[in-house]
């Protein structure tokens, strides 16, 4: 390249971010970026935080598909030569891979080629994972979990200062652990959000899914009642093309389904569920406008919940058809306390009216002795029947998943049919499971042998 080349090239890296990445690329390897179109994506959601259009902002994409290099280390650096008083904090699963993130900035900004490109920004301390600029920028690495006393990202400004940075804050064989998935939702809660020094303070996080209710999932949920853009980046396309080629062809993609369909589901297509390789297929449900005109035998299964936080209670109407077919009639599904739960139970009895079966489950011990009392006085005069649940949620499950995937199952159009068909896919990783627990024990009433007691009170 001719000087001029050089330095206009230098110009754009400095304005573009996208260009700026691939350009230092270029100069740290000799080669070029082998790029995608999910990378040019990426680079204008960063830019738009950078430009204060976006302050919070989450990215999903699989592993090595070039987020950390992108979103951490291009970035960061990029960020500091516009704006060298910048304050960072990056946070990962490990303060050791933190601080590796931390210590690539660095090398960045330390090269002559940086230096060209923004001389306005010089180092004033080397540490790996706490390092300065001359102007005041910090850069802090930490694990989650890890301390961050006296640390803050950004300033009490308009314009663009810092911003708080996560990458990957679950490692990949801990996620599953509800243990270890809470700590760093609890850690992100307590400390991190806590270290912003103003409310225009962007906070990125850029992650693979490996739960619903990882970090991610919790923060889009609303965990902290904040509203995040979100760029949701599967391997697969929805037209069913590649995501990047070049890494891994479609042919490649459907060997890793086929393989480990729960991993895959998560990990790369960023969305953490079992799909077609979970208990449930749920796409082989019908969905029916009419319950069909032949006899049926009905049963309202229950899962009941003692809290107005977190589980639901819920009642799903079921029934077997002559012809030996089901349907999935009806839905309660409500967060309530131990009073509304037995009211929404009896007002739901009537509204059935007495050919319903009702199916209620029995904690054990006296407890659940005194519980299925009180509900035989709640629903004197109504067919119902306490017992206490047996085996796992999955092996309970089980009858009720067979048939649904045979396509034995039709189920009435309303407008909860969207959340069960959710928890059936997700189920059993998903985080409720209350509506099938709901039906599967709806289901063993229906086929409880005959001279089994189904007892009034």
């Amino acid at each position: 390249m001719t000087d001029a080349e050089v330095a206009a090239a230098r110009l754009l890296a400095a304005a573009d971010f996208y260009f700026f990445a691939r350009w230092m690329f270029f100069q740290r390897t000799g080669g070029k970026w082998l790029r995608a179109d999910h990378h040019a994506v990426i680079c204008r959601k960063l830019t738009d935080v950078f430009e204060g259009r976006t302050t919070r902002l989450i990215i999903n994409i699989p592993p090595r598909y070039s987020k950390t290099e992108l979103a951490v280390v291009m970035w960061i650096a990029w960020c500091l030569g516009k704006a060298a008083d910048s304050e960072f904090i990056h946070a990962s699963y490990s303060s050791l891979l933190a601080s590796n993130n931390s210590a690539n900035v660095l090398r960045i900004v330390e090269s002559a080629e940086y230096q060209a490109i923004f001389p306005g920004t010089r180092l004033g301390s080397t540490a790996r994972s706490h390092w300065k600029t001359t102007a005041g920028g910090v850069m802090y690495s930490t694990g989650a979990g890890g301390t961050l006393t006296g640390f803050g990202a950004g300033k009490e400004r308009d314009s663009f200062a810092g911003a708080i940075v996560v990458d990957d804050p679950h490692k990949a064989d801990e996620a599953r652990s509800d243990v270890m998935r809470q700590s760093v939702i609890d850690w992100y809660q307590h400390t991190l959000q806590s270290r912003v020094n103003s409310r225009q303070t962007p906070i990125i996080l850029i992650m693979q899914r490996l739960h619903e209710n990882d970090l991610a999932g919790w923060l889009l949920d609303g965990g902290t009642g904040e509203e995040w853009e979100h760029l949701r980046l599967p391997a697969i396309n929805p037209d069913g093309t590649a995501l990047w080629p070049a890494k891994h062809t479609i042919e490649e993609l459907r060997r890793m389904e086929r393989a480990l369909p729960y991993v895959f589901a998560g990990q790369y297509m960023q969305t953490p569920s079992p799909g077609e390789g979970g208990l449930f297929k749920p796409d082989c449900i019908r969905v029916v406008d009419a319950v069909p005109a032949q006899q049926i035998t009905w049963v309202r299964g229950w899962d009941l919940a003692a809290t107005t936080d977190g589980d639901f209670t819920a009642g799903g109407l079921l029934g077997q058809m002559q012809d030996g077919r089901l349907i999935i009639a009806d839905m309660v599904r409500e967060r309530l306390g131990a009073d509304e739960r037995d009211a929404i139970i009896l007002n739901t009895a009537h509204r059935d009216s007495a050919i319903v079966k009702i199916s209620l489950p029995q904690d054990p011990g006296q407890a659940g002795k005194t519980l299925a009392t009180h509900h035989g006085r709640l629903l004197s005069g109504f067919n119902f029947k306490t017992s206490p649940e047996s085996g796992s949620k999955e092996t309970r499950a089980e009858p009720f998943a067979a048939q649904v995937n045979v396509g034995n199952v039709l189920m009435l159009r309303g407008a909860w049919n969207g959340q069960l068909i959710e928890e059936m896919r997700m189920f059993p990783n998903g985080r409720h499971d209350d509506q099938v627990d709901a039906l599967s024990r709806a289901f063993g009433e229906l086929i409880t042998p005959p001279g089994h007691t189904f007892g009034f009170a």
